[in-house]
């Protein structure tokens, strides 16, 4: 349910309804917005009530909120909701490109790959510092050491950086380094990192799990708004399916989709949607043709030697020429 305050109500009369849901063993989360407070009531084990709270004072009306994610349903948000990392905006006018190296290799070629993107135009650095591999032989990442390298390039370049948690104890560390956390693909029904996550005092990168439902992906982010963190922002990724001639299969269809039923940004990952870098720019026009507010793409000075994701990691040189026609795509698709 959705406790709708009037325009005018006070903080005393909002914080008199908080204390009400919560002496009813729920919990209340309020959202202020542009022109009144609405406080949504949480954790409730079947339908709630509305009469204890219509007739409380500054309560202008009680909503059932149909949906099972309700943080994240525009039932509760209807404005889409901007999110911003560092003084990059995500969700606004403006499409958002996220580049760099699937991992921190070294601070040298860290540094040579953050120059190149933020020549050719993106606004925030990726880059793994901790890295979930199918193989326990294969790369794992520098760890804390790759973060303090992300640190170090932000300090250089001006660039804000997303960098993967895989637990606990490593959303301790990307809390404390980065200015956005991402939750990879594998975690994503992780409900206790989701939760983790929901504590942090930064923006969440939430990965579409390789075979979650769109609901399954929502209720993902649900766990981490329930939690207080309302910075949430979606990725679509690739998901699996019968089709073995690329990494993933791209679902440009749930872009729009969730876009309708969420007020959260939603961005598009082209490099592991397809595998390969040759189809990162197709899977781009693509993406930017569904309406997808950002991009998130890897680029490395040598993919050929990359320690992580080679095969799908733009060049530099591919990156800056993707970066000048994406304005003149996003214009021809608005007009």
């Amino acid at each position: 349910m959705l406790i709708v305050m009037k325009r005018d109500s006070t903080p005393e009369e909002i914080q008199a309804v908080v204390d009400k849901i919560e002496s009813l063993g729920m919990k209340a989360q309020p959202i202020p917005g542009g022109m009144r407070t609405s406080i949504c009531v949480l954790f409730n084990k079947g339908a709630v009530d509305p009469s204890p709270f219509l007739s409380m004072p500054g309560v202008r009306d009680a909503i059932v909120v149909s949906k099972p994610y309700k943080l994240v349903s525009r039932e509760t948000s209807p404005q889409n909701t901007v999110i911003e990392v560092g003084k990059v905006r995500i969700g606004g006018e403006k499409l958002t490109v996220i580049a760099g190296p699937c991992a921190v290799e070294s601070h040298e070629r860290l540094l040579q790959t953050a120059k190149a993107v933020k020549s050719a135009g993106a606004d925030i650095l990726r880059g793994g510092a901790f890295k979930p591999r199918t193989s326990p032989y294969s790369f794992q990442g520098l760890g804390e050491e790759g973060l303090k390298l992300l640190a170090r390039v932000r300090e250089e370049t001006g660039l804000p950086f997303v960098s993967e948690a895989v637990d606990h104890e490593v959303c301790d560390l990307v809390e404390e380094y980065a200015d956005m956390i991402q939750i990879g693909a594998r975690n994503m029904q992780n409900y206790s990192l989701l939760r983790r996550a929901g504590r942090a005092g930064k923006p969440i990168l939430l990965k579409r799990g390789m075979s979650a439902t769109y609901e399954e992906w929502l209720m993902a982010a649900e766990y981490i708004m329930a939690e207080g963190n309302r910075e949430v922002v979606l990725c679509e990724r690739g998901v699996r399916t019968f089709a073995d001639h690329l990494r993933n299969t791209l679902d440009l269809s749930v872009v729009p989709f969730v876009r309708r039923i969420t007020h959260l940004p939603v961005l598009v990952d082209p490099s592991h949607g397809g595998g390969n870098r040759d189809l990162v720019l197709p899977l781009t026009y693509g993406a930017v043709g569904v309406g997808a507010q950002g991009l998130i793409i890897e680029v490395h000075h040598d993919p050929e030697r990359a320690l992580s994701d080679g095969p799908q990691s733009l060049f530099p040189e591919q990156f800056a020429d993707l970066m000048k026609r994406l304005p003149k795509l996003v214009e021809a698709i608005r007009t």
